[in-house]
C-alpha cells in the first residue's frame, strides 16, 4: 500500500478547518515540522523538565506565517481576489509573497523603512511582490494596509485575516499528534499576538473532539522595548533588535490576553540581552540556528526557571518562530570573527592546538 502523500495542513487538517475547494488550495507543502526534544540545553537549565522545540523555520518560506498564508491565500483565491496586501516586519512578506506567485496573484508589501532583516526582505522581492518601504513603523503600515483592503479589490492577509489564525493553529495540531497529549506549557514570541492566539485555539478545539485530554498554559514573551501587552499600552516606537516582534500595537493584543488568562498562563517581557544569549545557546548546545525573536521562548523559559516556575516532570514546547538565516547580520554579530592563519597546514594545525 502507498503511504498518503503529504500535500499541506489544509489537506491533512481539514476536519477542523473552513472548506475550501481542493481546486482553490494554494500550497507549498507547509507544516508537518519538526518537534525537537532538547538533547543539551535542558541539562544547562533544569534537568527536571522536558524541553521541545517546535521548529518552525523548516516551513517553505522559512517561518510559521505559511500556515496561516496557506488559508489566507486560499480563501483570497477562492472569493476570485486578484491581489493581496499586507504590512510586514519580514516574515509575513515573505510568505505572502511566496504564496501569491503560486497562486499566479500580485502581492504588495508595506515595510517599515530600515527596520526588516535582509533575509526576509530578499524573500519578498525574489517572489516579485511590490515591496514599498514607508518611513513609519510597523503599526504606521498596518493602518495604510487595511485602508487600502477597505477601498479596494485588494485582500488583506495580516494576522487580522481571520483564515490566517486558523491555519496557525494547525501547529498545536502537530504538536499533541507527536506527544499524544498537550505540553504543560507552550512558550511563544509575542509581537502581532496572532500565533499565541491560534495555538491556544487549537489545543482547545483538539481537546473538544476528544484528541487530547489536557491544555496547556500559555507562556508568552515580548521584547522589553516592545512589551504593550506587559506595560498595558501601546508603544509609539518600539525598539529590539527581534525585528520580527518590533510591534508596538499587536493587532490580536485582547485575543492574546484571552489565551493568557484563560489558560492560567503569563506574558512576560525579555531584554534583548538576554534573548541574544539565548539565540546563541541554542545554536550552539543543539544545533538549531532560529532567528533572534524565535529565541526569547528559550530566553523566557531561563527567565521563569531562575524564579521556581517549573515542577519536576513539566513537558515544555517552544515555538521557534523563522529560521536563522532570515537575519544573517544578528548572527554573525553575535559570534566570533574568522580566524585569519597563513596557508600552510603548520599553522592550520597550530590554531586547532593539534601541535
Amino acid at each position: 500500500m502507498q503511504p498518503r502523500k503529504y500535500e499541506g495542513i489544509i489537506k491533512k487538517y481539514r476536519e477542523f478547518l473552513p472548506e475550501i475547494d481542493d481546486e482553490f488550495i494554494i500550497s507549498i507543502n507547509e507544516g508537518n515540522t519538526p518537534l525537537i526534544k532538547s538533547r543539551n540545553v535542558y541539562k544547562i537549565i533544569n534537568p527536571d523538565i522536558e524541553i521541545y522545540f517546535k521548529y518552525e523555520g523548516l516551513n517553505p518560506t522559512g517561518s510559521f506565517k505559511d500556515r496561516g498564508m496557506t488559508m489566507a491565500v486560499s480563501k483570497a483565491v477562492a472569493d476570485g481576489s486578484k491581489a493581496i496586501i499586507c504590512a510586514s516586519t519580514g516574515n509575513t512578506s515573505a510568505a505572502a509573497a511566496a504564496y501569491a506567485a503560486r497562486a499566479g496573484i500580485k502581492s504588495f508589501v508595506l515595510i517599515p523603512e530600515g527596520k526588516i532583516a535582509m533575509g526576509k526582505l530578499s524573500q519578498a522581492l525574489m517572489h516579485g511582490s511590490v515591496v514599498m518601504q514607508i518611513q513609519g513603523n510597523f503599526d504606521d503600515a498596518l493602518i495604510i494596509a487595511k485602508e487600502i483592503s477597505e477601498e479596494f479589490e485588494v485582500t488583506l492577509v495580516n494576522s487580522v485575516n481571520p483564515y490566517r489564525i486558523e491555519g496557525q493553529k494547525t501547529a498545536s495540531f502537530e504538536i499533541a499528534d507527536e506527544l499524544g497529549k498537550a505540553p504543560d506549557y507552550h512558550i511563544l514570541p509575542v509581537g502581532n499576538a496572532g500565533n499565541i492566539t491560534a495555538y491556544w485555539n487549537g489545543y482547545k478545539e483538539y481537546k473538544q473532539a476528544g484528541k487530547i485530554q489536557n491544555l496547556p498554559k500559555m507562556l508568552g514573551f515580548q521584547a522589553a522595548g516592545a512589551a504593550p501587552i506587559v506595560l498595558n499600552h501601546i508603544v509609539k516606537e518600539p525598539h529590539t533588535i527581534a525585528t520580527a516582534i518590533r510591534i508596538g500595537n499587536p493587532a490580536s493584543w485582547q485575543k492574546a490576553v484571552k489565551a493568557k488568562e484563560e489558560s492560567g498562563g503569563l506574558i512576560e517581557a525579555v531584554t534583548d540581552e538576554d534573548l541574544l544569549s539565548a539565540y546563541a545557546l541554542l545554536a550552539r548546545t543543539e544545533g538549531i540556528f532560529c532567528e533572534p525573536a524565535s529565541a526569547i521562548t528559550l530566553a523566557g523559559l531561563i527567565q521563569l526557571n531562575k524564579r521556581g516556575f517549573f515542577k519536576k516532570g513539566d513537558v515544555c514546547v517552544l515555538t521557534l518562530t523563522g529560521h536563522g538565516l532570515k537575519d544573517p547580520q544578528n548572527a554573525i554579530k553575535v559570534s566570533s570573527e574568522p580566524i585569519v592563519v597563513p596557508c600552510d597546514k603548520k599553522s592550520v594545525l597550530k590554531t586547532m592546538e593539534l601541535i
